[in-house]
């Protein structure tokens, strides 16, 4: 297999088009007009003829592949027409009340919706059906000569790989067996991770975004959820909090293996939407540490942190707008939507642009590139390891620049000629922010 990787990789790397980013997702439509003129194609397995040309296993994987159900359709266009007026009105509703302009009959309206089990249960599933396509849609646009490859992660349901017997709960073993339980459960995800990184490299990807996760408030779910099964009670704080940290380190440390597996791609995750500090409560995959990982905080415009986004100042490195942010959709349609998962691709489709701008440039070049050309922000200082945002012009230039001069050299004449980003002015007032308004990032476990 790794003779065969190397052999794609050769292969790919002799076609000439520009750098190309991994959507791993929950799915994209490679025909929204927007997307289309930048679907990734596979050379050398470009057809659906029930053959697997390039030997790489993934039969007909012509614009990528779905992991989630082991086929090669990265969307289900079965989900086409549930964007509705309500759909839209709640995205809208939701921005505005993070700039504090909603009205009272906005926000009357909205909590109303949010206690409409149907409705929400209708959101997260359409929710979870575009948000690849969203994501895809803000990496193309910054980066036009890139080619959009997808990589469907988002399963419809996981099943939990253990069962246990009332005999070995009351022997006492069910503490033990709850962290046995979500350590297997945290390794069988990952396991599918590695694949996807080894598909990754086997492709030859310049720059792979990863909008997904499982912060600390999933992991309470999910440990709740299982110690009921397990311990038949309801867990202490103390032992949902130990339970929470082992699943959530757990998937971190494996997760090491999974970016390790392309270690010439540059990993953009999302920082994470509970409004919680990465240092002290992990979130997966953002806090896996690596040279070829970046991870991305959001912002309001560019003027303050989001009220939703997760921060760090060791383990989130750079921040990006990520609010009321219009790409495509599903189905030529496009939507404004709030998240870390729309930060995170900004920074993809730089990182790309700048990978154009300069093929020869490294993982750990481009990051570099990214961390050090940023425009510093008061807002951000110890919420990020930079304290700035993202300046994609002066990125692009530094990585110009370093065709004809040393790195830093090159960032020192690009920080002189390029400016900061003016921050936007709107309209805001006070916050009306509800903590848990933004739909979480999607995730492995359901």
């Amino acid at each position: 297999m790794k003779s065969l990787t190397l052999l794609m990789s050769l292969l790919l790397s002799s076609v000439a088009f520009g750098s190309t980013v991994a959507i791993i997702d929950s799915g994209t439509d490679m025909l929204h007009k927007e997307i289309h003129p930048q679907a990734w194609f596979n050379p050398v397995d470009s057809s659906i003829n029930d053959r697997d040309e390039d030997r790489n296993g993934y039969q007909d994987d012509v614009h990528g592949w779905n992991f989630a159900e082991s086929n090669n359709k990265v969307i289900d266009y079965s989900y086409l027409g549930r964007l509705n007026d309500d759909t839209r009105k709640f995205f809208e509703i939701q921005e505005r009340m993070m700039r504090g302009t909603a009205s009272d009959e906005d926000v009357d309206w909205l909590k109303a919706k949010v206690s409409d089990q149907d409705f929400i249960k209708n959101l997260q599933v359409y929710g979870n059906f575009m948000h690849g396509t969203h994501v895809a849609g803000i990496s193309a646009k910054l980066a036009p000569e890139a080619k959009i490859l997808a990589v469907k992660l988002i399963p419809t349901e996981v099943k939990l790989p253990f069962t246990i017997t009332k005999n070995q709960v009351e022997n006492g073993l069910g503490m033990f067996l709850l962290k046995q339980g979500l350590g297997a459960l945290a390794k069988q995800q990952m396991k599918l991770m590695v694949e996807i990184g080894a598909y990754v490299d086997g492709h030859a990807v310049d720059v792979a975004n990863g909008s997904f996760g499982t912060g600390y408030a999933q992991a309470e779910m999910i440990v709740g959820a299982l110690a009921k099964t397990i311990l038949r009670r309801d867990p202490t704080e103390e032992e949902t909090k130990e339970l929470c940290l082992h699943f959530l380190n757990t998937l971190i440390k494996e997760g090491l293996h999974f970016v390790n597996e392309a270690q010439n791609t540059l990993f953009v995750f999302a920082a994470g939407n509970d409004g919680a500090n990465n240092d002290q409560y992990p979130t997966s995959p953002a806090n896996i540490d690596a040279p070829n990982v970046i991870t991305v905080a959001a912002t309001m415009d560019r003027n303050d942190l989001a009220p939703f986004s997760n921060y760090g100042a060791n383990r989130v490195h750079v921040a990006a707008p990520g609010v009321g942010i219009e790409s495509a959709v599903p189905g030529n349609n496009y939507l404004k939507v709030s998240g870390t998962s729309q930060a995170a691709p900004y920074v993809a489709g730089v990182a790309a642009a700048i990978k154009d701008a300069n093929p020869e440039l490294s993982p750990v070049e481009i990051k570099k590139i990214i961390m050090k050309s940023v425009d510093y922000r008061g807002f951000l200082k110890d919420k990020v390891a930079t304290s700035g945002l993202i300046n994609s012009k002066r990125a692009v230039m530094t990585a110009e620049l370093t065709t004809k001069m040393p790195l830093a050299e090159a960032l020192r004449q690009a920080r002189g000629r390029v400016g900061d980003v003016e921050s936007e002015k709107s309209e805001m007032g006070p916050s009306q922010y509800v903590p848990g308004m933004i739909l979480p990032m999607p995730s492995m476990f359901k």
